[in-house]
């Protein structure tokens, strides 16, 4: 147990908050900021939405991966945290949704984006049966993430041609904040900056926190830093099924994971060997686990209801009693 009286625990606890809110914040800075210049350069409206927003909620996973993957005692949160991150995305963020509200869930997130995801996941247990993810590896899923990301351009450009010759009107877009140019450049590269500082805090806080409990960087990463640089997508959906915009929670959430997978670990990877512990394996298959429970519990009706919501819950309980039981710390 930590002793919560030694001064250094309560500064390193600080420090992890501190690194979230900095998370949080600088990545909803840095999407604002990207998409005003965007904006400005007269990139499409839908290509923004594609991209830099969608990035933007997988930027604390990204830095937090990669700055963990140059520390010599965070190897472990590197895997841990995206995996973690995908599987509390998908039984948390999705199971608390969809209690609070039915989730719609899109064709075409059941016959493109869910299976990418699943793709991506049993790839990711492939590469890691040697130990360890290599740059040629991190490439391959890096291809197949611009392979995924020039699709959905294609075809939501094409749709959007098809409703503009046809008497259907066009789905109303998000807006993109109107912003002058000093503004958006400033919040991009001060945003990015949070980002940058709060993953080398969320790492370093993270570790030290491990070592003092007497538990391994691996439960951390799949626990505390999986929903600390959750946050973005957990107050997104949360927040839209509150307001009663629940058709894009399911997209949010399944569109960071896909993220997370392939273009975060493919980063990563691409740059430094990414260290993949045997114990990841019943990780990596829970977060499959868990993509294969949201299709079956979506299908009927193309929605996600109460009771898959339940099953989410109980299922991600389950798993956390796993990890508390396999680290020792229930006995």
């Amino acid at each position: 147990m930590l002793d919560f009286l030694n001064w250094d625990v309560v500064a390193y606890v600080g420090l992890l908050i501190v690194a979230f809110y900095m998370l949080s914040k600088g990545s909803d800075w840095f999407v604002d900021g990207a998409a005003g210049i965007a904006t400005k350069l007269r990139i499409p409206q839908l290509i923004i939405g594609l991209t830099i927003v969608a990035m933007g909620t997988s930027a604390p996973e990204a830095a937090v991966s990669i700055s963990s993957a140059f520390s010599p005692n965070g190897a472990d949160i590197t895997i841990s945290n995206i995996v973690g991150s995908n599987i509390l995305n998908v039984l948390i963020i999705l199971g608390i949704s969809s209690v609070i509200t039915s989730l719609a869930v899109d064709k075409n997130t059941f016959i493109i984006d869910i299976p990418v995801t699943i793709l991506a996941t049993v790839l990711l247990m492939i590469f890691g049966i040697d130990a360890v993810i290599l740059w040629w590896e991190a490439v391959i899923m890096l291809v197949i993430f611009i392979a995924y990301i020039g699709f959905l351009i294609y075809k939501a450009m094409k749709e959007r041609k098809n409703v503009t010759n046809s008497l259907e009107p066009l789905a109303e877009e998000e807006p993109v904040k109107e912003i002058s140019t000093i503004k958006a450049i400033f919040l991009a590269i001060v945003g990015l900056a949070m980002i940058v500082l709060g993953s080398q805090g969320a790492v370093e806080s993270a570790t030290y926190l491990a070592a003092k409990m007497g538990v391994d960087d691996k439960l951390i990463g799949l626990t505390v830093v999986a929903l600390g640089t959750s946050l973005p997508e957990l107050f997104t959906s949360v927040k839209a099924a509150l307001k009663g915009n629940a058709d894009i929670a399911i997209g949010n959430v399944v569109g960071s994971n896909i993220f997370n997978l392939l273009l975060v670990v493919g980063l990563t990877g691409a740059i430094t060997p990414v260290p993949f512990a045997p114990s990841f394996m019943i990780d990596s298959a829970v977060a499959l686990g868990a993509m294969l429970l949201l299709l079956f519990a979506s299908l009927k009706g193309k929605k996600l209801g109460r009771v898959g919501g339940v099953l989410m819950l109980l299922s991600y309980a389950g798993y956390f009693v796993y990890l508390l039981f396999t680290n020792g710390l229930i006995g």
